[in-house]
């Protein structure tokens, strides 16, 4: 598990590095509530240096969008690419069978609360793990010289070169302090980026980035203070009366857009629901109908314990047809696209046969 940093302090004022990531992703928005991984697989390639826009088991994307994929990345951690839709679905019923059992750590042939919780945790820490060596490669990447340090200057000189530039050309002009000749929508990117940079680097700030600095740029879960940071922005770019606050209608507020017919009202409609079962049951802790900051961070933390256990026991009633507060094999294979994005046929049959 990557330990927390402190809460960062004395820092810059905060931008809007947010819209920098988005801008990045020359990508069209999404029409609602959701994001995919797999719809995003293939676009790290060319920004591989940059903070990813998608956070594994975190439960709310950077722009404030529920991650649609976060059940399966709890529950699958690593393992979410064997259960691709293309997959032979007896195999995939075998290999969920083989996941079921590991969670059940009693072998009483059914799933607690308190079991889901830790198979979470566990989970989370694999992908923080993942995190790390990605931020660990990125890092040597962006320090040409080796000295243990990133500057701004440096990062800069790969950011650019990323976007087409001539990376010696870069820092000879950088170097001499020449004009970089870029554009208007590149220069707000970078100015962007360089307030999340200094939101990352801890005080007193000189621009220069350790390696477990830099995986708090590249990973805010990863730092209390960058988690703050990125709760701010959210309720920020949700709040609309100033209180810093979120009410739950703030907080189901239709994205920007016409619904122009019925499966873009579907699709709105389910955007509701949706939020609105999240902000009642796990978000808004003491149930007062308001969501406070620390609310929102503690829903938010992925190390936080009794999120997950929460998380478990919401889990466990979505597929809790008996209602006796467990997941039976029988439920775990009937609810497969829930917990594993895709559905696999012939659930009661197969229980006998796989597990």
């Amino acid at each position: 598990m990557a330990s927390r940093q402190a809460p960062l302090c004395g820092l810059a004022p905060c931008c809007l590095w947010l819209l920098g990531v988005v801008l990045l992703m020359n990508a069209s928005a999404r029409p609602a509530n959701h994001s995919s991984a797999r719809e995003r697989a293939g676009n790290r390639e060319e920004n591989e240096i940059l903070p990813p826009d998608h956070l594994n088991g975190v439960k709310l994307e950077m722009d404030g969008h529920l991650n649609k994929d976060f059940h399966q990345e709890v529950f699958l951690g690593k393992d979410m690419d064997d259960f691709e839709e293309d997959a032979e679905p007896r195999k995939s019923r075998r290999k969920l069978m083989v996941i079921f059992s590991k969670v059940d750590l009693n072998t009483d042939r059914r799933i607690s609360a308190k079991e889901m919780q830790k198979w979470i945790m566990q989970k989370t820490a694999e992908h923080f793990q993942e995190a790390v060596a990605e931020s660990r490669a990125h890092f040597r990447a962006v320090d040409p010289d080796g000295d243990g340090h990133v500057s701004w200057d440096e990062y800069k000189v790969k950011f650019l070169a990323t976007k087409g530039h001539n990376e010696r050309e870069v820092a000879e002009k950088i170097k001499n302090k020449w004009d970089l000749n870029i554009d208007e929508e590149t220069q707000e990117v970078l100015e962007n980026l360089k307030d999340r940079w200094y939101q990352a680097d801890n005080p007193p700030p000189d621009l220069l980035l350790t390696e477990s600095e830099f995986l708090s740029f590249l990973h805010p879960e990863h730092s209390r203070g960058m988690l703050q940071f990125m709760v701010k922005e959210i309720i920020r770019d949700l709040d609309q009366d100033g209180d810093k606050k979120l009410s739950l209608s703030e907080f189901i507020s239709l994205p920007v857009g016409t619904v122009e017919n019925q499966q873009g009202q579907d699709v709105d409609d389910s955007w509701v629901r949706d939020r609105k079962r999240e902000f009642e049951e796990l978000i808004d802790a003491n149930h007062d109908g308001i969501v406070t900051m620390a609310e929102l961070e503690d829903y938010m933390d992925p190390m936080n314990e009794f999120s997950a256990l929460n998380e478990a026991k919401q889990m466990i009633a979505i597929a809790d047809e008996n209602q006796n507060h467990y997941l039976e094999p029988e439920e775990v294979l009937k609810y497969s696209e829930f917990f594993t994005g895709s559905k696999l046929v012939d659930y009661a049959r197969s229980v006998h046969e796989e597990f």
